[in-house]
């Protein structure tokens, strides 16, 4: 694991690590020249902001480096990867590479890019994220993380201004967001409080915060200790502290988040994550001040976030494995992942370019305040975090954490029947994994 922190040289915000990457030798990428025919490759990928389009120009000098590779970038929603690859790759449909968030759960489906890389290169560069693509005996190299994230607040501060109440300090409680919040909220006339994602994902640090474990002694899945979390969320769903539509307004296990709302500044406490602040910053502009808060602290006494990010991936059903290797080994050199980094303003999980920093380009000063923000709150990520997010079978207890606390939000469940449910749900879902 490594810690990532950001800091300012001579007026320009940087990323920097704590470890040092070496830098691989320069790969050469002239696959096919002189190829009769053109050789397709598709590239499924979903944009937090402008992700698709860089890589999409990036890529074009790969094609103009290897005449006859022609490597289409196909534009989705994040919902496609969610839950339409899945099918595709289980009919043997899918695309030839994609941009994934469910790292280990799609496991089975990856092209193991071993043969066709610098494995030490890739193992100086990406460190611990190469584990989180890692299932079983299938340890070999599958995924480049391409976005390392974590979850966080974002606060309409402006709103604090006009309420004339003062933010809570950075060593603040949930509980203490929340009644700021709802004093802001009430001064203010401001529709919502508060927001977290409709997100499994999302509701994992704060569940930590208050006690949860997701694992057993015997590193198995569990909700063990996630009642008290579940308990207040649903409280503050009930009493208005949280906008309840996002989690009551969908069913199953369907994402929204809340970023509208907070962009319309009709939000106080906005809870995502740092791929939001490209965002924020392209869309409210000057018509209110933001800040990032990073993530308040439980009584279980963490104040816990949660990794995570995106990562591109190879898929074993290509019929072009060694172009697919090249394409993403490609995106891994230092100098086009530095560049994608600072052209998407994403924190980079690539060792070496966060030693060297990242001068990310057209941030505001308050983007690049928000991620010095998120950055900052990495050391204080819980191992059980850094684990949770790199278990293969997180997707299915994202889900069910979804469903069965929508049920208590709705009032179908009471929390300790949901919880209930959700353990079951889980040994089901493993008896069918196995």
């Amino acid at each position: 694991m490594f810690v990532t922190y950001m800091v300012n040289q001579g007026g320009t915000t940087v990323l920097k690590t704590s470890f040092a990457a070496t830098t691989a030798v320069a790969t050469s990428f002239a696959l096919l020249a002189g190829a009769a025919a053109a050789q397709e490759i598709r590239f499924m990928c979903y944009s937090d902001g402008n992700e698709c389009e860089v890589y999409d120009d990036v890529l074009t000098r790969f094609e103009a480096d290897n005449p006859g590779v022609d490597v289409i970038v196909d534009v989705v929603p994040y919902q496609a990867i969610l839950e339409n690859l899945p099918v595709q790759l289980a009919a043997g449909t899918g695309p030839d590479m994609a941009k994934v968030t469910d790292l280990g759960g799609l496991n089975e489906y990856y092209l193991d890019l071993t043969p066709y890389i610098d494995t030490g290169y890739w193992d100086a560069s990406f460190g611990g994220t190469l584990d989180w693509y890692r299932v079983g005996d299938r340890q070999g190299y599958y995924g480049m993380h391409s976005q390392l994230t974590i979850t966080g607040a974002f606060v309409n501060a402006t709103l604090f201004e006009q309420a004339g109440i003062e933010m809570p300090g950075a060593d603040a409680t949930w509980e203490e967001w929340a009644a700021a919040a709802n004093a802001v909220a009430a001064a203010t006339d401001t529709p919502f409080p508060m927001a977290i994602d409709r997100s499994g994902h999302r509701v994992a640090g704060p569940a930590i915060s208050y006690g949860a474990q997701y694992f057993d002694g015997e590193g198995n899945g569990s909700f063990a200790g996630f009642e008290p979390f579940a308990a207040q969320f649903v409280a503050w769903n009930e009493d208005g502290t949280m906008a309840r539509d996002v989690w009551a307004g969908q069913g199953g296990a369907t994402y929204q988040d809340a970023a509208q709302e907070f962009i319309n500044g009709e939000l106080v406490f906005y809870y995502s994550g740092s791929w939001q602040v490209g965002r924020m910053d392209e869309q409210v502009g000057d018509f209110f001040d933001w800040q990032v808060v990073g993530s308040p602290c439980g009584p279980a006494g963490a104040c816990s976030g949660m990794p995570g990010g995106a990562g591109i991936v190879g898929f074993e059903q290509t019929e072009h494995p060694e172009i697919v290797a090249a394409v993403i080994d490609y995106l891994a050199q230092e100098d086009v992942y530095a560049e994608v980094a600072a052209r998407t303003r994403n924190l980079p999980a690539h060792l070496g370019v966060a030693s060297a920093g990242v001068e990310f380009q057209n941030a505001s000063p308050a983007a690049q305040a928000a991620l010095n923000a998120f950055a900052a709150d990495l050391p204080d990520v819980s191992p059980i975090a850094f684990a949770y997010q790199g278990y293969a079978g997180n997707r299915a207890m994202f889900g069910i954490t979804v469903e069965r606390l929508s049920q208590a939000i709705v009032g179908e469940l009471s929390v300790a029947d949901a919880v209930g449910r959700m353990s079951d749900d889980l040994a089901a879902a493993m008896a069918e994994s196995q």
